[in-house]
């Protein structure tokens, strides 16, 4: 086997960390078996090092960056933000994923576009197997954070391959940035309402905004936290909303300072607001966060288009004000819409968060505004 140590590339993004949450632990909702780790799976062999002695594998010049990373990761190579992902190619029939992670955090392991099975760490450094029993050819691996940044801080150290590994597909043109509350992160999509907040019933996989990123053919990178809003968060308190962590590489690290140069997305999705309106009306105070918030935004990414999502109707009136303040100084890439009524037919997630069939249709809603707004 050929173990492929990690090499950052340019579209590489910081994650956050976070603590154990002590969320429940409930196996995986539905999407294939859960992945294990190998027992016998701590001690790789390394890749290309003196003491590799396959002549095949040796000979495979895999040429940076082996493996492509995508979201906000750390020199280190820690994240934690929702839809955090690697992308490996290579030839052969299987592969194993080193990685130290909580045991509540979830991945999405997909193969050559298909969904196949949910990785559920089991603490600590271990190997896993995402995937085994392959035709022999070529495939593309993604593995993909399903579980948001609430349930702690991932290392990931290096694939494993029945086979060699392979230059990575040229990354996608289009970069799509989205920053959220619960809703983007999938709170509970894959249960059924009553149910309570769990990693397992999380997947941000098949949120509105990866569905839409991969319609449109675009890299996305998302931060997201459930309960927290533009100027106050769902408990109301007002102290570490999403503007303060949306600046870190790891939003529970204040030291963990995110370098805006790493990734400069076409379009930043703002859909905060939810949580703030969730006791009351916040009043002007959350007209005066967003416009901060959309400025800082702007600051860091110059020609990025802005588009606002209007969460709930009594945000409508200060975003509606956000955006013709932006205008009137001059900025002509921002603007606001609204995704479409979640409709009773289509069921509800844990805690009234939208279903599967409601991120479905929004994501196909959002890519029509992204097509709409970029010409995509």
């Amino acid at each position: 086997m050929r173990f492929a140590g990690w090499a950052v590339c340019a579209v590489l993004l910081g994650c956050s960390g976070g603590d154990d949450a002590g969320d429940r632990p409930i196996d995986d909702a539905g999407d294939g078996a859960p992945v294990v780790p190998d027992a016998a799976a701590d001690s790789p062999e390394p890749d290309g090092s003196p003491t590799d002695t396959s002549p095949a594998e040796a000979a495979v010049d895999a040429g940076p960056p082996a493996v492509r990373l995508v979201g906000r990761f750390t020199d280190k190579n820690e994240s934690a933000w929702s839809g955090t992902h690697m992308i490996a190619r290579f030839e052969g029939t299987g592969a194993r994923l080193k990685l130290t992670a909580p045991a509540n955090a979830r991945f999405q392991v997909v193969v050559d576009g298909e969904p196949k099975s949910v990785l559920v760490p089991t603490g600590g450094s271990k190997t896993y197997t995402v995937a085994s029993g392959l035709a022999s050819g070529v495939h593309e691996l993604v593995v993909w954070r399903r579980s948001e940044a609430f349930f702690g801080v991932v290392t990931y150290e290096g694939f494993e391959f029945d086979g060699a590994l392979l230059p990575p597909a040229p990354p996608p043109a289009r970069r799509v940035e989205i920053v959220g509350d619960s809703i983007t992160c999938g709170y509970g999509n894959e249960d059924t309402e009553p149910c309570p907040f769990s990693a397992a019933t999380e997947n941000h996989y098949l949120t509105y905004g990866a569905i839409a990123a991969r319609a449109v053919k675009a890299d996305l990178v998302t931060t997201c936290w459930s309960g927290l809003g533009m100027y106050r968060n769902y408990d109301a308190t007002t102290a570490g909303a999403m503007p303060e962590r949306w600046l870190r590489t790891l939003p529970q690290t204040t030291g963990s300072t995110w370098d805006f140069s790493r990734y400069v997305p076409h379009v930043v999705v703002i859909n905060l607001g939810t949580n703030d309106f969730a006791k009351g009306d916040p009043g002007t105070a959350f007209r005066t966060a967003y416009l901060a918030f959309a400025r800082t935004v702007r600051k860091a990414y110059p020609d990025a288009h802005l588009l606002a999502i209007v969460p709930v109707a009594g945000a409508k009136k200060y975003i509606d004000a956000v955006v013709a303040t932006l205008v009137g100084e001059g900025d002509k890439k921002i603007a606001s819409f609204s995704l479409s009524a979640i409709a009773s037919s289509d069921g509800w997630g844990c805690d009234y968060h939208p279903s599967l069939a409601t991120h479905a249709k929004w994501g196909a809603e959002l890519a029509t505004q992204l097509v709409a707004k970029l010409g995509w």
